[in-house]
């Protein structure tokens, strides 16, 4: 049984197939689509060049043909790992001999701004086509943290001709996962193509009419006026149905970097896996599509008896006004950063120390290097 519907979940059951393997598989889907790609919905779908039938990992006879159950709309609502057994949304008990948790994670809510009807946030499909509905040239969008969906978000509208405006309490974007100076630079990218980025701030509270929010007054008593408010301040993995089943859930579903739980027939993927990383000592909180897909294809290997084989170093990348930006493996806020290139003209490759050891680098603009910078960054974790 495969307890989700995004990435890791489709990873596992082809891999599971691909592997030999002959037993059902059943996929628990809690949204009424089959198992989609959720990067464009910030950016292709998001800004009209696609449609939601192009996301689709697979067209509904692939799953026919590999005889993969799937059930959308049904979600998973408590484990039983004793009883092998998954509890559903549809008042169903379901039985499993493996289980792969990939239930993935939910917005976090910003309390000032909950339950108002302009305010959005983007995690899944429908999320991007209401957002898509509203989103012109003539919108004033706000935009309330910014992570990579975030900037991935204010690149869109501004390319559609929207004005935008993004808050964010840190000192930079992206602070804590590239670095202040790196941060920095994101800030200048936006601002440079005509987003304003407002930094050390927060929302206090809001000025509203019939239900619908007008302005947002912020942490330094400025105003912002809004037609639309997108909330982007991160995930809470999904794991309230886990509650009493006895699995570690600190961050997250605790797994080895294979994937494994404390519970030998269960597995965890994705953004619900909180992956312990030998090189910094923490449970990391699983968040990019290319470590979703690496970690549960070494379950599925795992659940068929093969070795999964040594992960890759962890990796990401996103897409911002037409910049392929890539990262691969972990810095953490206080690790040196060197600068190679020209940041001014949007290319350049910055590169993250810690105690003199290479641990990360971000490369804008120059894909053909990523090869080059993810064997520098394997061979410095060897």
């Amino acid at each position: 049984m495969i307890a989700g519907g995004g990435l890791a979940a489709q990873r596992c059951a082809e891999t599971l197939r691909r592997g030999g393997s002959g037993e059902p598989i059943r996929l628990l889907c809690a949204e009424p689509h089959r198992p989609y790609d959720r990067p464009p919905l910030s950016k292709e779908l998001l800004a009209g060049g696609c449609e939601p039938a192009e996301l689709g990992f697979r067209d509904a006879p692939w799953y026919e043909t590999h005889a993969v159950e799937l059930l959308c709309g049904v979600s998973a609502s408590r484990l039983s790992p004793r009883d092998h057994l998954v509890e559903t949304s549809d008042g169903g008990a379901l039985r499993y001999r493996r289980l792969l948790i990939a239930t993935g994670g939910k917005p976090r809510a910003l309390m000032p701004l909950a339950g108002y009807q302009n305010v959005l946030t983007l995690r899944t499909l429908d999320d991007a086509l209401d957002l898509r509905s509203r989103l012109n040239a003539d919108t004033r969008l706000v935009i309330v943290g910014a992570g990579f969906v975030g900037l991935e978000i204010a690149a869109t509208a501004r390319g559609l001709g929207a004005e935008v405006t993004v808050i964010e309490a840190a000192a930079t974007p992206l602070a804590n996962v590239l670095g202040e100076s790196v941060g920095s630079w994101f800030a200048q990218l936006h601002h440079d193509h005509g987003a304003r980025v407002l930094t050390r701030r927060t929302v206090n509270r809001v000025e509203t009419v019939g239900g619908v929010v007008k302005a947002l007054r912020l942490s330094d008593a400025s105003t912002v006026a809004a037609d639309l408010i997108v909330v982007g301040v991160g995930i809470e993995p999904e794991v309230g149905w886990l509650v009493d089943s006895g699995l570690d859930l600190g961050g997250g579903v605790r797994v080895d970097q294979h994937g494994r739980t404390s519970c030998p027939e269960i597995f965890a993927a994705g953004d619900v896996a909180a992956t312990f990383d030998a090189g910094s000592g923490i449970y990391v909180p699983g968040s990019h599509w290319e470590a979703a897909a690496r970690q549960a294809a070494g379950a599925a290997r795992l659940m068929l008896g093969l070795e999964p084989g040594q992960p890759p170093a962890a990796s990401f990348w996103t897409d911002q006004y037409g910049l392929r930006i890539q990262y691969v493996g972990r810095s953490l806020p206080g690790d040196e950063v060197a600068i190679d290139g020209e940041p001014q003209a949007y290319n350049f490759t910055a590169t993250y120390r810690r105690a003199g050891r290479l641990v990360a680098v971000l490369l804008v603009d120059r894909p053909r290097s990523l090869p080059d910078a993810r064997a520098l960054i394997e061979r410095a974790n060897s």
